[in-house]
């Protein structure tokens, strides 16, 4: 375990870490000999006028994804705990997102919002509403693509929250229902409440993995136009790998601060974890 730890955790950080610590050129990249540079490379990013917007682009894009993702995996789950029938089939095929690898989801929803060709548009224009250039328009790119996303995330929230509905006792809805609560009462009075530590990790699994999504973003808008849907994600790419003239120690840079806010993200799990233990 050890072995396995320092092999494919620990040693990639500090590659990170030391890659954004220096000067690497393409050529000091494959024979080294990269000139210390400190935190330039980090101050370089921070003062960089592209950072703010950037930033604000991924907490918009991470804290809608995650609201909506929750929010209706939540209900979903709740929806298909009553065990109506055909609730496995169609459980299945909700689950179908979440199957598909990210580059046929990215391409299909590329498609559907073609300002020309695709589905949306015509659907749209079937009740009267105009072309909506949701791919290349900067005030609808991000929407754009905040939507692939909470699509794709749908299935892990509804997985996960289903099996922790599963785990809650039945005897509490029955005595509670003989009490004369109503579904709403119930729904915060029990199922919220003992299902909160589920929540927690699936919020927590979603920020991170919604921190550092880039196949999304890239196939659908490449962060455009004018950076519009640009996060650090895409921003920490194009800067290592989508210039002739990589810039590997920046790049390297925003990836360490989405290591830092993930840490942070956990951090902060295992906080509120403790309190909810020591009640």
């Amino acid at each position: 375990m050890t072995l396995y730890l320092a092999a494919f955790y620990a040693y990639p950080l500090y590659r990170n870490v030391e890659l954004s610590l220096r000067e690497y050129t393409v050529r000091s990249f494959v024979q080294g000999g990269a000139p210390f540079a400190g935190l330039d490379n980090y101050r370089a990013v921070l003062t960089d006028p592209a950072f703010g917007p950037t930033l604000t682009h991924t907490v918009v894009f991470t804290a809608a994804s995650l609201a909506f993702q929750f929010t209706i995996g939540m209900a979903l789950a709740l929806f298909f705990y009553k065990h109506f029938p055909l609730s496995r089939t169609l459980r299945a095929l909700i689950l179908v997102p979440w199957l598909l690898p990210l580059i046929v989801s990215a391409s299909t929803w590329s498609w559907m919002l073609n300002s020309d060709s695709g589905l949306v548009n015509t659907a749209l224009g079937v009740v009267g509403i105009g072309p909506v250039n949701w791919l290349t328009s900067p005030g609808w790119s991000l929407t754009s693509v905040i939507i692939a996303n909470i699509w794709i995330g749908i299935p892990f929230n509804l997985v996960v929250l289903y099996s922790g509905l599963q785990a809650i006792p039945t005897e509490m809805y029955e005595a509670s229902a003989l009490d004369g609560a109503t579904g709403w009462q119930r729904f915060w009075g029990i199922t919220f409440p003992l299902l909160r530590p589920v929540s927690l990790i699936t919020l927590l699994l979603g920020l991170i993995y919604t921190l550092k999504v880039f196949d999304i973003i890239w196939i659908m808008t490449k962060g455009g136009p004018t950076g519009s849907s640009a996060t650090l994600a895409t921003w920490s790419y194009r800067l290592g790998f989508g210039n002739l003239l990589p810039e590997f120690g920046p790049g390297a840079a925003i990836g360490n601060l989405l290591i830092v806010l993930a840490l942070i993200a956990g951090l902060l799990y295992i906080r509120i974890e403790r309190r909810q233990q020591l009640r």
